[in-house]
């Protein structure tokens, strides 16, 4: 912990070395920029996570000082995501609100841990289709958790395909003005000029599209309603409500919010590294997450993490320090009082219609395409794997099947051993005289480990000699069960008076095998460093 404290000192003490006003004017421009893409985002996403749009604003004005300020690089920007709303929502049909903010408050704990802990690099364990898929996964969460608010409906169930499918099931009676509202925000958003979107993004647009049409022609659709002109939720967390919800289940969904603030903040913090030239501090950025989601249930504001579009705009607009994401929160905290009429008339509508453009976006489509026109069979079914089970399950599961996969296929790939059994080649001796009484050579190239032994087991059966030379330059690894395997093999053999030598060993391959007491069963002088060595050694030896 002291280390992170005396490190994140000299990163401060680094990054605000000659600042000035007109560095301060850059952030500032950029602070204000990135505030106009993530107001409309926060509202949606509050709504979206189960929640409230105040509930969304107080988590993007709260993450922007807090993780902002205490985050692992300058140019992090935190607050609500897309990808946390696809856990919240079935969270907050089964638990209600509370459940969201105690979830939120184990998150921010686990998040910590893992930071004092370094496990933030576990993240680079994930192959790159596995987060393509559960990215993917998400995208279709969000986009189906939004169908009762864009048809202006309501539906019942606990989980997102469940409530998506009773739209439909018993019968199907839209509101067709909110239907209207939510389709033309999509097209408006959708076909916004990318020369305006620097200045006023499309959802920006949208969203003040949606609420003026709405109050000038007095649509009978459902809004926003009232934006507090606070940062304490009447609705927030306390600890007599935290210890009263606290279960299993509560602790499951934490742990899954956890992982995913983990996995996404770290992306996030990879990709906005490469586009600023600069490293981000893995296990602060964790304790800073942690930090932020303890205190934001006590607030009233939805689970946070690292957004991946908002740290784009602000490296874009010119972001020098972290002073960004804080000016971003000042920004936010000023709309919140100043704007706080116009957001309570947004029509729930419009907001849906926002995230549907945001979950088609967040697909890694330029990966996607990669994956499947390269036809990497293997890739496609990771990508797949995780998409579906993100969809039918959650995100913890969909990760861990995605990972599951990929090593099972990676182990059976690398479980190629070759083992081939051959007899001994006069015009190899060089000159030397074919050995006595009858000597076989045996090649093995390949990992010897667990998932290799089946294969190695069929192929020694084939050895009949009175002398068996094992040529393993091809080994470079064995593990405890190639060890033991070799040695029931020269226990069976030296019960059959066959003699058995190695030759041409990796130096850790040699070590292992001395380790596991094959070379107290062949003798310690049966190791030579070529097979010639070996089979003049044998023929000594029998002459002897």
């Amino acid at each position: 912990m002291l280390g992170l404290i005396s490190g994140y000192m000299r990163d401060m003490k680094r990054e605000f070395s000659g600042y000035g006003a007109a560095a301060f004017g850059q952030d500032a421009l950029a602070g204000v920029t990135v505030a106009a893409v993530a107001l409309p985002l926060a509202l949606a996403f509050g709504v979206g996570s189960g929640a409230d749009a105040a509930s969304g604003l107080i988590s993007a004005i709260v993450s922007a000082f807090v993780i902002g300020g205490l985050s692992g690089a300058s140019f992090q920007i935190s607050g609500p995501t897309g990808a946390m709303t696809a856990i919240l929502i079935p969270l907050s049909a089964r638990f209600g609100f509370s459940g969201v903010l105690a979830a939120g408050f184990v998150s921010g704990a686990l998040l910590i841990l893992a930071g004092l802990c370094r496990a933030g690099r576990l993240v680079n364990l994930i192959p790159a289709p596995v987060i393509t898929g559960f990215t993917s996964g998400i995208a279709v969460i969000i986009a189906l958790g939004q169908l009762e608010s864009l048809f202006g409906v309501k539906s019942e169930g606990t989980e997102t395909l469940g409530r998506a499918y009773n739209i439909f099931a018993h019968g199907f009676h839209p509101n067709l003005y909110a239907t209207a509202v939510g389709a033309v925000v999509i097209l408006l958003v959708l076909l916004w000029p990318k020369k305006w979107a620097s200045r006023v993004p499309g959802s920006l647009a949208g969203i003040v599209f949606g609420a003026t049409a709405c109050s000038f022609l007095r649509l009978p659709v459902d809004t926003v309603g009232n934006i507090p002109q606070t940062l304490m939720h009447e609705s927030r967390l306390t600890t007599g409500m935290l210890v009263e919800v606290l279960s299993q289940p509560i602790l499951v969904a934490g742990t899954s919010i956890a992982a995913l603030g983990m996995v996404e903040s770290l992306l996030c913090g990879i990709a906005g590294g490469r586009m600023k030239g600069e490293k981000l501090n893995v296990d602060r950025e964790l304790v800073a997450q942690g930090l932020g989601n303890i205190l934001l249930p006590f607030l009233g504001g939805v689970p946070a993490t690292a957004a991946i579009a908002r740290t784009s705009v602000a490296i874009k607009s010119g972001c020098r320090t972290r002073l960004t994401g804080v000016t971003q929160g000042a920004a936010l905290l000023l709309s919140m009082f100043l704007l706080g009429p116009f957001m309570s008339k947004i029509p729930l509508a419009a907001l849906a219609g926002v995230l549907i453009v945001t979950a088609w976006r967040m697909n890694e489509w330029r990966s996607i395409r990669y994956i499947f026109g390269r036809k990497f069979r293997w890739g496609e079914a990771k990508f797949l794997i995780t998409l579906s089970a993100t969809v039918v399950f959650d995100l913890t599961i969909a990760i861990a099947a995605g990972v599951f996969f990929a090593v099972a296929t990676f182990v059976s790939k690398v479980a190629s051993i070759e083992v081939t059994v051959s007899e001994i080649d006069p015009v190899r001796l060089h000159g030397r005289s074919v050995p006595t009484p009858h000597t076989q050579v045996v090649y093995v190239t390949g990992p010897m480990f667990f998932a290799a032994m089946g294969r190695f087991e069929e192929a020694v059966h084939a050895a009949e000699a009175k002398v068996l030379i094992f040529s393993m330059r091809g080994v470079p690894y064995i593990d405890t069960s190639g060890a033991q395997m070799l040695w029931d093999f020269c226990s069976q053999k030296k019960k059959e008076s066959v003699l058995v030598f190695f030759s041409a060993l990796q130096p850790r391959v040699k070590e292992l095998l001395f380790q596991a007491g094959v070379a107290e069963l062949v003798g310690r002088d049966s190791f030579y460093e070529t097979a010639l060595d070996a089979i003049e050694a044998a023929s000594a030896m029998r002459r002897a």
